[in-house]
């Protein structure tokens, strides 16, 4: 089980936050290119469940498989979009997006006067938070 990457974007599909960890393939384009697909492609789900769904899907979708990754999505009420790519045999994270989002990006971003919201995250606390969390996790490991 291993953690490849993460994504934070805003409500208006601006990359706030990147990481990689376990990454063993590029996605051969540019990274502001492979920023724009994921957001892109994170609409159109979003999108084709709310109209196809049979039933009201108050959560949205929270993760899809591939035949080589799992997608998780975790999406705040302000519009934030939380992203992790993850092997196949990972549970939801919900649960850990979620924490990401409350314990460290409200505290050590929201709450911090130097960063400034709607911009990229600059913060050297804020990125190594989100390291030790993800290296901490029991999910985490190097493949």
């Amino acid at each position: 089980m291993t953690i490849y990457n993460l994504y934070i974007f805003d409500r208006n599909g601006t990359c706030l936050y990147y990481e990689e960890w376990n990454r063993r393939k590029q996605s051969g384009i540019s990274q502001d290119e492979e920023f724009k697909l994921m957001y892109g492609m994170i609409f159109s789900i979003k999108s084709f469940i709310s109209r196809m769904s049979p039933v009201d899907f108050k959560d949205g979708f929270l993760n899809f498989c591939t035949s080589a990754y799992k997608l998780h999505f975790y999406e705040t009420p302000s519009g934030l979009k939380f992203i992790a790519n993850t092997s196949l045999n990972v549970d939801s994270l919900k649960e850990i997006l979620q924490h990401i989002y409350s314990a460290i990006y409200i505290e050590h971003v929201v709450k911090n006067p130097l960063c400034q919201l709607g911009k990229p995250i600059d913060s050297v606390i804020f990125k190594s938070k989100i390291d030790g969390y993800i290296r901490g996790l029991p999910i985490f490991a190097v493949e």
